[in-house]
């Protein structure tokens, strides 16, 4: 079965450079034992890696032994759920894609949300 985007459409991929998503396939996929729930397809934002560190959740810095170059702004990455949530309600959420958000992202935050923050190509943010 292909996996769904938060259209309900079929998944589309977030990232091949960096390579992104819980399985480092490109896409958002999930399954139970991603506790973190990578699923938020979102073009990362300089105000959104200061505050993902300011929680102890340094992107920036590069982890080899991960596969992990580190982000910059405008890179795309498939967030943990919950975290691009909190940065929702703190006002620095980044852009998403939402055909690259796995359907799964909406039993953390609404739709609407995801709405309100799409990635539009040719944007500011993009």
């Amino acid at each position: 079965m292909t996996a769904r985007n938060v259209l309900g459409t079929a998944l589309q991929a977030c990232s091949f450079d960096p390579l992104t998503g819980y399985f480092r396939d490109g896409c958002c996929h999930t399954r139970e034992d991603d506790s973190g729930s990578h699923v938020i397809c979102a073009k990362v934002t300089e105000a959104f890696l200061r505050f993902s560190a300011e929680r102890g959740n340094d992107l920036v810095t590069p982890r080899p032994e991960w596969r992990f170059a580190g982000l910059k702004p405008g890179d795309r990455w498939c967030l943990c759920a919950l975290r691009w949530r909190e940065a929702y309600e703190a006002g620095v959420a980044p852009p998403v894609v939402l055909e690259a958000c796995h359907e799964r992202a909406l039993a953390f935050v609404s739709l609407q949300a995801l709405q309100s923050c799409a990635w539009v190509k040719g944007s500011q943010t993009g």
